[in-house]
């Protein structure tokens, strides 16, 4: 059974059932999966080589979803190309996994060029390309069923780190249908659940995709994604899930007027994408109630190593947790040497299990020291505890050595964030000539507030002692983030260490 047979069948079981809904549309089941079929079956007319690539770059859209679902059903690798991005990181893309297929839409158009060989359009009915006259002309068709086996290719992702040259991640069938049954377990879906698409489908959304139509669940895409557009979606058409960065859920809360009862169908609102420090937890956990929860993963196993449900979050043991071990996968605790860790002993998270990628995209010297033994080394560092809590502490490469001492940048934070004139905040090191590296810190602060750095030094100091102090904090009015969300600490030092 291959992943999108998840969907086939649901759309066979509840053919009526609404699936995807716009302001411009509501599409069910049955009308989807003709879709589906008939772009599926293009796509192999026009290339039928199996596992050939298909590179999608357009907004969140009806579309978008419909079009990752035909490059499935059509036994092709998805190409995921964010609409967000720049061109030179596109066409780094494409060059990389040359795609002989790409879907666009207009804005996409801009940023895609005119490199690859075949180019669709979505919702441009003038020009000869158009997804709409594809799926008419071959409505009726199916596309050759998929023989390729669990191991081949279902999607290239490229990592999203904040330094380093991006990789093309070899994400296989197997680890697809691993997360759609751990989604469907571990968050209970049903076809009652109205998911609330607020981050890009390029990136975490899409391990929600699956899921959620495998139960005949609906996908509500919204025209905007501002906090506005966010709430009215929960209030008025009935969301009761999403999977939101950490600052997209600061900005929901802190839109004029919103309270709880804006939000009254939510029962899982999931955070990811970037760390939230404990204290940013309580917050919204105050804010939103017994309804947040949290995975751990990356895109080398993606979303849901680990699953911190809402019932889970609650437990006062778990603060700072990102909860266990999901079905199909093993999770371990690794020293320098390659022997396992005992519980709540510090060392490196390792991975292996159904959840791993199959390597990186025509790099086999990095795929090699990347899984070893069939461990994928992810370069997290944390601890698992006797229940089997893993409590993460940072990237190796971002703790910080000062003076002889580990300090990791995640303790600092939520130390910071628990002052309350910090909205958000981001702890690096410095190279330095007496202490190796320095702790520093940069820090946004909240509307209306001012507060001098040595206060927060001094906060910092109280709670956890002078070798973790920052040795300089720097304000920002805003931190650098990706299109994705994530804070870039790269950005930050290259900022202030400009002369």
């Amino acid at each position: 059974m291959y992943p999108i047979d998840f969907f086939y069948r649901t759309a066979k079981l509840h053919p009526e059932r609404c699936a995807l809904q716009s302001s411009q549309a509501q599409i069910t089941y049955s009308q989807l999966a003709t879709r589906v079929a008939a772009l599926a079956t293009a796509l192999q007319a026009i290339d039928p080589t199996p596992q050939s690539r298909v590179g999608i770059c357009a907004a969140n859209t009806t579309d978008h979803a419909m079009g990752i679902l035909a490059t499935m059903a059509a036994g092709k690798i998805w190409v995921p190309l964010n609409a967000r991005s720049t061109r030179t990181e596109i066409e780094r893309i494409l060059h990389a996994t040359e795609p002989s297929i790409v879907i666009t839409d207009d804005s996409g158009a801009v940023l895609v060029g005119d490199t690859p060989p075949h180019k669709l359009l979505f919702g441009n009915s003038e020009a000869p390309n158009d997804v709409n006259r594809l799926i008419t002309h071959y409505a009726g068709k199916t596309p050759t069923p998929i023989n390729s086996g669990e191991d081949a290719i279902q999607a290239i992702k490229f990592t999203g780190g904040t330094t380093g040259a991006p990789k093309g991640v070899m994400q296989p069938y197997r680890a697809w249908t691993a997360g759609i049954i751990n989604q469907i377990s571990g968050w209970q879906i049903t076809m009652d659940d109205c998911y609330v698409v607020t981050a890009p489908v390029t990136h975490g959304t899409s391990t929600y995709l699956m899921p959620l139509l495998a139960q005949g669940a609906k996908l509500l895409f919204l025209d905007k994604t501002d906090p506005a557009s966010i709430i009215a979606a929960f209030r008025d058409q009935g969301g009761t899930m999403s999977f939101m960065p950490p600052t997209l859920i600061y900005m929901v809360m802190a839109h004029p007027g919103v309270t709880r009862s804006d939000f009254p169908k939510l029962r899982n609102l999931i955070y990811g994408g970037a760390p939230m420090p404990t204290e940013k937890v309580e917050q919204v956990k105050a804010f939103f109630g017994p309804v947040v929860g949290t995975t751990y993963g990356q895109t080398e196993a993606p979303q849901i190593v680990t699953m911190l449900r809402p019932s889970e979050l609650g437990d006062p043991l778990n603060k700072g947790s990102v909860g266990r071990c999901t079905w199909l996968t093993d999770l371990g605790i690794m020293s320098p040497d390659g022997s396992l860790l005992p519980t709540n002993e510090i060392g490196e998270v390792v991975v292996r299990g159904d959840l791993v990628m199959k390597g990186y995209w025509r790099l086999p010297e990095k795929t090699a020291e990347t899984i070893i033994d069939g461990w994928l080394h992810t370069g997290d560092v944390g601890l698992v505890d006797e229940r089997g809590y893993l409590f993460l502490k940072d990237r190796i490469r971002d703790v910080i050595i000062t003076g002889g001492f580990n300090v990791y940048p995640t303790d600092v934070e939520n130390a910071l964030a628990q002052h309350p004139s910090v909205y958000e905040c981001s702890v690096f090191g410095v190279a330095d000539d007496k202490w190796g590296e320095a702790v520093q810190a940069a820090v946004h602060l909240r509307p209306g507030f001012t507060q001098d750095p040595e206060g927060l030094m001094a906060h910092v100091k109280n709670a956890l002692g002078s070798v973790q102090t920052p040795k300089h904090i720097h304000f920002f009015e805003q931190l650098p983030k990706s299109s994705v969300g994530k804070v870039l600490k790269t950005a930050i030092k290259e900022q202030i260490q400009k002369p």
